[in-house]
């Protein structure tokens, strides 16, 4: 993504790598799976013992940190949807 003088620091800074609204959409999806991830479910199913071989984390720390950016990214995607849209095509090198 290239930064023209309207974008906004924040979307530029959630958005530099990415060059379609694909694959911002694919950014948000993993980073939603990850935060799911990222639920203490040994807290829930302790009893379970799959469960604690999967799910190694035991704090919602993880947690606390995706989720603020699952909504940034996805505040970011809406931004240039809006005001910007995406390149129809990349260019080639």
């Amino acid at each position: 993504m290239q930064k023209d003088n309207k974008t906004p620091l924040w979307v530029y800074l959630a958005l530099s790598s990415i060059e379609t609204r694909k694959g911002a959409k694919l950014l948000i999806l993993s980073n939603i799976v990850f935060s799911a991830y990222c639920v203490p479910w040994v807290s829930f199913f302790n009893d379970i013992e799959w469960v604690a071989k999967l799910f190694l984390l035991e704090d919602w720390e993880w947690f606390a940190m995706t989720s603020p950016m699952t909504i940034w990214y996805w505040l970011s995607l809406k931004w240039v949807d809006k005001n910007r849209g995406w390149q129809a095509s990349v260019e080639k090198v």
